[in-house]
């Protein structure tokens, strides 16, 4: 028994990445393993040898433990693509899957080494910045960051790799999404039908082109500004066109906007840091020439000092002219930081993260937040509201979650979007907010009026 079990064990590590390609081999293996257990449990013999992610507490019928990797578009804020801090590895394609008219096809996004090699071998789990466990640490989603494996047809330039943060699934042939992708082809029909919430929302055909990337609102809430990542600038209502990036080729694509207190001006800032001011925004400093740990997911402004804050995915805060009141940076987060909002007063801020964690720092009170509860899109952004004692969160298919004095005003949750929704801003007076989408679209509620949209 020792001798077929260090067998069975053998075949885990090294065939997990697909949860166990061939189902025959599984019975086998898994007799070999566990005769007793599957002779006792009733159940596939799957089931006798599953693999759930550590610490989970899932059982062998969650989708946790089957052995493939969670969809991106369930953890990147809705988005079909590889997240920040990950690169496409290689892929798989599936036939006969009830979603596409031909093959299936799907992309493994690996994470990035940060500071450590691969000691000779292929993969750096010590410094891949994933952490293996089940998608927003929910049983029903499939596992993410815990597995050693890669195809490798794509970006071949990269020999030392991370584990599988998660994977792209697309009706359109990997190398048409990117150009790395060779067509060399590994097929695994069993994945053809494999499913995520996601796919039916708003991310199910990512806009192509320039997408929407914030929105910020005049301090009269009579009109508003969104930018793309390209960093082009759209204003409506009674918000002033200051100049914008449109044509300017950009180190990394823009994440944020920010208006300045007067509303004569408004920052840009790249993923990487970088500072764009226009009008009466002034320059207090970047991080577009420092080598971060994680890109720049927001930033927001000192009301009182008139300088500005933003913040990373591991929730690291850089201040310029704007005081430091800490930062999750260094401590190991359940799921990234989206995004980060300002007090009244400018003394305190809060950071969001993608399960709706919420950190309070310096007069920032917390009133609440969504950790622990399942949710059916991630948290994207948040606002604050005027008084300081409230705040709401936004998801990405428009879902609002209201805390403190934040009044609830109404939500796009349950809607069919054209595109996942990118941010928000919240009305002067408290009574309202717009919504951002990928696409350009603005939705307002409460008091928060329409100027226009479209980018």
């Amino acid at each position: 028994m020792t001798f077929t079990a260090g067998i069975g064990n053998l075949l885990l590590s090294r065939t997990s990445r697909r949860g166990f390609l061939a189902r025959a081999t599984v019975t086998a293996t898994a007799m070999s393993v566990a005769p007793t257990d599957l002779l006792l449990r009733p159940g596939t013999a799957y089931a006798a040898i599953c693999e759930c992610a550590p610490g989970s507490n899932c059982d062998c019928s969650s989708a946790c433990c089957d052995g493939y990797t969670q969809f991106c578009c369930t953890i990147n804020n809705g988005v079909n693509a590889c997240p920040p801090g990950t690169f496409a590895g290689g892929w798989w394609k599936a036939d006969g899957s009830e979603y596409c008219a031909g093959a299936r096809y799907y992309i493994d996004c690996q994470g990035e080494c940060h500071g450590c090699g691969c000691g000779g071998g292929s993969f750096c789990p010590a410094c891949d910045n994933l952490t293996c466990e089940c998608a927003l640490g929910t049983c029903s989603n499939r596992h993410v960051g815990c597995t050693e494996f890669r195809y490798g047809q794509c970006h071949q330039e990269i020999a030392c790799s991370g584990r599988i943060a998660c994977r792209v699934v697309s009706c359109t042939p990997p190398w048409l999404i990117d150009s790395t992708c060779t067509t060399v082809a590994q097929t695994d029909d069993n994945t053809a039908n494999h499913y995520a919430p996601c796919q039916d929302g708003p991310t199910s055909n990512p806009p192509a082109g320039p997408y929407a990337a914030g929105i910020a609102v005049t301090p009269d809430g009579g009109g508003y500004w969104l930018t793309d990542d390209e960093g082009a600038i759209f204003a409506y209502g009674d918000a002033a066109f200051h100049g914008s990036l449109y044509g300017v080729s950009l180190a990394k694509p823009i994440v944020g906007i920010a208006s300045t207190p007067t509303g004569k001006g408004y920052w840009l800032v790249g993923a990487d840091g970088g500072i764009f001011c226009f009008g009466d925004a002034g320059f207090d400093g970047s991080t577009g020439s420092v080598q971060l740990v994680d890109p720049i997911v927001g930033m927001s402004t000192d009301r009182q000092s008139g300088g500005y804050r933003f913040v990373a995915s591991d929730g690291g805060v850089f201040d310029f002219d704007a005081p430091f009141y800490g930062s999750t940076g260094g401590v190991k987060l359940v799921q990234p930081v989206v995004g980060m909002a300002a007090t009244s007063t400018g003394k305190g801020y809060w950071l969001v993260a993608s399960d709706g964690g919420i950190f309070s720092f310096g007069d920032a009170a917390f009133h609440g937040s969504l950790g622990g509860v399942d949710l059916v899109q991630p948290i994207v952004g948040m606002a604050a509201t005027p008084t300081g004692r409230g705040y709401w969160l936004v998801a990405a298919d428009g879902g609002i979650f209201a805390f403190g004095d934040a009044g609830f005003h109404g939500s796009l949750g349950g809607q069919s979007l054209p595109a996942a929704i990118v941010g928000m801003a919240a009305s002067p007076t408290g009574g309202g907010y717009w919504l951002a989408g990928k696409s350009g679209d603005v939705y307002n509620f409460g008091d928060a009026k329409s100027f226009g949209q479209g980018i």
